[in-house]
């Protein structure tokens, strides 16, 4: 457990149980810990308090989508080659809402233009999304920030796309999975952390996607981060738009 001393930052990632975080210590790199939550809320409170936490999931939904899209997804996708099916569309609040995939779909036709249904993958994560959505204001976007881990790896990676997908027909894809180790190893993490067994519910990617998001969430403590798209917009509550990288 961290004892409280220092900067501590968090990646986060959603999984089958709830939340898996790599959380570290900026003041001493070899304090790095990986801990799940079951709510979204429970790492916003942890003690100690993160300076920064970097999770993968969609803030800011406006409630009609542009030709364009919300914004993020676009701007992240023109990077990511091959990689960029990963970034899924994201529809309006009212879409993310519902709870039935028929009705989901029939909100997002009337509230997009030009009208466009929603994906399973997308709908699958309403229910983390919309436990994101119920907590931020933004005051507390300072602190939780929207992070895509291929856009994370992409930025790590000299701004290249990473050479092999994690997952192949739906099924983890152990040289790509092993790449992405490799690339975070370069950067400073301990392999044999990253090479742990993964929590329960939680699966191997799911530990390096939050790993990458925890170093994305050190370069926003430094300054170094820039948000996708650069112009961000913000939604009708006023949470910002943007995936940080």
């Amino acid at each position: 457990m961290p004892d409280g001393t220092g900067t501590w930052v968090a990646g986060v990632d959603g999984c089958k149980t709830g939340w898996i975080a790599v959380l570290r210590n900026l003041n001493d790199p070899a304090d790095i810990r990986l801990r799940t939550f079951s709510t979204f809320s429970g790492i916003v409170d942890f003690d100690p308090h993160l300076t920064i936490i970097a999770v993968d999931m969609p803030i800011g939904l406006p409630d009609k989508i542009p030709p364009e899209g919300r914004g993020p997804e676009k701007a992240a996708r023109k990077h990511l080659g091959e990689r960029q099916s990963s970034v899924f569309t994201v529809p309006s609040r009212a879409a993310v809402y519902e709870d039935d995939y028929r009705q989901a779909c029939e909100t997002a036709l009337k509230t997009s233009e030009p009208p466009k249904k929603v994906s399973k993958q997308c709908f699958h994560l309403f229910p983390k999304i919309r436990e994101i959505d119920t907590l931020m204001t933004p005051e507390l976007e300072a602190r939780v920030h929207e992070v895509h881990p291929e856009l994370a790896f992409w930025r790590l990676n000299g701004e290249a796309e990473m050479s092999l997908p994690k997952k192949v027909k739906s099924r983890a894809n152990p040289a790509g999975l092993d790449l992405r180790r490799d690339l975070l190893v370069s950067k400073g993490l301990d392999r044999a952390f990253l090479d742990q067994k993964p929590p329960r519910g939680c699966s191997r990617d799911d530990v390096l996607d939050a790993a990458a998001n925890s170093l994305i969430a050190e370069r926003i403590y430094h300054g170094q981060a820039e948000p996708f798209p650069k112009e961000f917009r913000r939604d009708e509550r006023g949470l910002r738009m943007a995936i940080w990288a």
